[in-house]
């Protein structure tokens, strides 16, 4: 007998970790998602993954932006501190259409501050993973960690 939804737990996994065979599933998910694909069958044979695989995985591996129910998002960041970075930082963010909600930053110390921005997301283009992506490719922001989500 297994347990029932609300007695099991859920856990966020980085994707590296991940076993071969979720990443595939998640694959072939977002094909069909997406319409690339038009059965598992398809879906499957493109990401080179057994339709048993697939079955197992397919209820219970799913990406982050799919999980977070609420649209708010806190996000930790260690800066370097340099003329506009928090202007830009900030800009990045607006381009995506979140809205800042809080924004707290520290004094710089030894040439780094930290900054946390919790964001309403909820008409964000795009979805958080790609969100991420950008925040961490500017060239003054040294680490970019999700806090937090949730209302």
């Amino acid at each position: 007998m297994g347990k029932k939804e609300y007695d099991q737990k859920f856990y966020l996994v980085r994707e590296d970790v991940l076993p071969e065979a979720m990443k595939k599933t998640l694959e072939a998910k977002e094909l069909i998602e997406r319409g690339k694909s038009e059965s598992v069958w398809d879906a499957v044979q493109q990401v080179d993954l057994s339709r048993s695989a697939f079955y197992k995985y397919r209820d219970t591996v799913f990406p982050f932006h799919l999980v977070v129910k609420e649209k708010i998002i806190s996000l930790f960041f260690f800066l370097e501190d340099k003329p506009g970075a928090l202007s830009k930082l900030l800009g990045t963010v607006a381009t995506n259409s979140c809205n800042v909600l809080t924004i707290h930053q520290t004094i710089p110390l030894q040439g780094r501050a930290n900054v946390t921005l919790s964001l309403d997301i909820t008409n964000m283009s795009g979805d958080i993973d790609e969100l991420l992506v950008k925040l961490r490719r500017l060239e003054f922001v040294d680490k970019v960690d999700v806090l937090s989500s949730g209302g």
